[in-house]
């Protein structure tokens, strides 16, 4: 069984995705819960977390309602404003959500490079574990350091850090990133997803063996107690297929016990996010 720990679901707005640009033309549509089910029925995935693509309220409100008539979505990461004084009153009426497993902000396209570091939202994730909630952690590679800060802060709150980092897999640049992030592998309360990474290379020229040093390091650092397998489905189809994301997972973790890759595609996911 596997458990696919980050995708996102969309109705395409050209305003609001903004963001996929020409190179990324083919996922300028929507993407449904239907269309997963289809890409994931005949890949052994029975679950997944649907996580947040825009950085609304009524985003994760409609997460949520898609969560209620899907039995595959097991849980979904959402977008709450962790900044805002009303923080503490959205936590208690959206965690009464079962579906509500964890928030995420993308601190990755923040102009203020300190951002992650900010009282205010600060103060919304000591907030979390009042709830038992999973905060995703979303930056850039040179956004480590700072990453690192922030969870000392917050020693209590469980953390998931996002497509490992986002490391500059294009130049084929593997430090700062891997000496960063084992590091903040030194946290216990902090889990990473195996997810993002062919995306962050050549979208027409990345290739298995380039991708395996950033496999290497995360499997060092982590372990596979601390390790989640996600697709970033649709956002991964600008470079590779579902299936083709699964099997080159696979195969890079090919050397791990079958109760070590127990824990990467499933275990992991149902204990982290309280599936």
């Amino acid at each position: 069984m596997i458990i696919d720990t980050h995708h996102h679901l969309w109705n395409y707005d050209p305003v609001e995705f903004d963001w996929i640009d020409d190179d990324m033309a083919t996922i300028r549509r929507s993407f449904l819960p239907e269309d997963l089910k289809a890409t994931i029925d005949s890949t052994g995935v029975c679950g997944v977390v649907t996580v947040q693509a825009r950085q609304i309220v009524e985003e994760t409100e409609w997460l949520l309602s898609l969560a209620a008539q899907n039995d595959f979505i097991k849980g979904i990461v959402g977008w709450l404003p962790l900044a805002a004084d009303s923080v503490n009153e959205l936590l208690q009426k959206y965690s009464e959500n079962k579906w509500l497993k964890g928030v995420r902000h993308v601190v990755q396209g923040e102009p203020d490079p300190e951002f992650i570091l900010g009282e205010a939202f600060n103060r919304g994730i000591s907030l979390l574990k009042d709830y038992q909630l999973v905060y995703d952690i979303l930056i850039l590679e040179h956004q480590l350091p700072s990453a690192i800060k922030f969870v000392d802060q917050h020693p209590d709150q469980v953390f998931v850090l996002d497509h490992i980092a986002k490391p500059k897999i294009k130049l084929n640049e593997i430090e700062p990133w891997a000496k960063n992030m084992k590091e903040l592998a030194k946290r216990e309360n902090v889990s990473c997803k195996i997810s993002g990474m062919v995306t962050e290379a050549d979208f027409k020229k990345w290739t298995p063996e380039q991708l395996q040093p950033y496999f290497d390091v995360v499997l060092d650092a982590f372990g596979p107690s601390r390790l989640m397998y996600g697709s970033d489905w649709p956002v991964c189809l600008v470079a590779t297929k579902y299936p083709g994301w699964l099997q080159l997972v696979k195969q890079a973790l090919s050397a791990l016990s079958d109760s070590e890759k127990e824990q990467v595609f499933y275990k992991n996911a149902v204990e982290t996010y309280q599936l």
